[in-house]
């Protein structure tokens, strides 16, 4: 916990920051996820205004934002939502662990 004056009014500060910038980073998420989810010109120029709103603020980069930008009017345009690539979320512990399972069950089988 601070100890000096400046120190506590900078955590309450930085609290205060949290919170606000929290919440307009999640209407923005939750607004790139509407445009995908049902499309159409509301929905896409609302996104495009969160978006903006959180660049102007420091919480995603500038190019992020023309990212998101640029993937949402395309699956308005074309109607078809991007097909994210299949990410696997096996570590390299559950990965040994997967082959150290199928060699027991090799074994189990002779």
């Amino acid at each position: 916990m601070p100890i000096l004056q400046n120190a506590k009014k900078a955590l309450r500060s930085s609290k205060r920051k949290f919170g606000i910038n929290a919440r307009i980073k999640s209407q923005m998420k939750t607004a790139v996820d509407t445009v995908r989810a049902a499309m159409s010109p509301e929905n896409l120029s609302e996104a495009f205004s969160k978006i903006d709103r959180a660049v102007k603020r420091g919480l995603v980069h500038k190019n992020k934002a023309a990212r998101l930008k640029s993937r949402a009017a395309k699956s308005a345009a074309t109607g078809v939502t991007p097909v994210k690539a299949k990410v696997s979320k096996a570590t390299p512990k559950s990965k040994a662990k997967a082959i150290k399972a199928k060699a027991v069950a090799a074994k189990k089988e002779k």
